[in-house]
């Protein structure tokens, strides 16, 4: 298993994975990217509205992951809600979409060892807060969740995302700890 993250002497990030460990994250990539890329511009939408990023389509998701994700400004009223999610929703999708599409990048051009600058630090926290988010979303993990998974059976699908839950935990908690100053 991967150490964590550690810092170079020439101050990159430096990130050792195993050839399995690598193509799994290549994977949550591409899924996340999936996930989270905006659907296309309406041709016919406002000009204005479209170069400031406004998108009358932006309605709330039905996935929970999606929810998870981008969820509720305003949970106690849906009209102010429902605005914000007009506003904010499409940079929000392309902010994601960035930061996965960063850490895909790293990782295509990379092998074992990853030299990641510093200034993609923040493109690989998203990335690895978003999986956590909809892993935990789809595991459904709550506050009483770790205690529940003592009970789990061997054979339940859901023991391999705690894993790979767990390990995006520590990968972003080793980020973090060497970004603090």
């Amino acid at each position: 298993m991967s150490g964590g993250f550690a810092l170079d002497r020439n101050g990159r990030f430096v990130l050792r994975l195993e050839p399995v460990e690598r193509m799994l994250m290549i994977s949550l990539c591409e899924q996340i990217i999936e996930l989270v890329a905006p659907d296309e511009a309406d041709p016919d939408a406002d000009p204005l509205a479209a170069a400031v990023g406004i998108d009358a389509a932006a309605m709330t998701p039905e996935d929970p992951v999606l929810l998870r994700l981008f969820p509720e400004a305003y949970t106690e009223d849906p009209a102010a809600s429902s605005d914000f999610r007009r506003f904010t929703e499409r940079d929000l999708r392309q902010t994601k979409l960035n930061h996965a599409e960063t850490v895909l990048d790293c990782l295509e051009r990379s092998g074992e060892k990853l030299l990641i600058p510093v200034a993609l630090g923040p493109s690989w926290l998203g990335f690895m807060n978003d999986v956590r988010l909809a892993l935990g979303e789809r595991i459904g993990i709550d506050d009483d969740f770790h205690e529940e998974v003592a009970d789990l059976p061997e054979d339940d699908p859901r023991l391999a995302m705690v894993g790979v839950y767990d390990w995006f935990t520590y990968l972003q908690d080793s980020l973090v700890q060497i970004m603090l100053p």
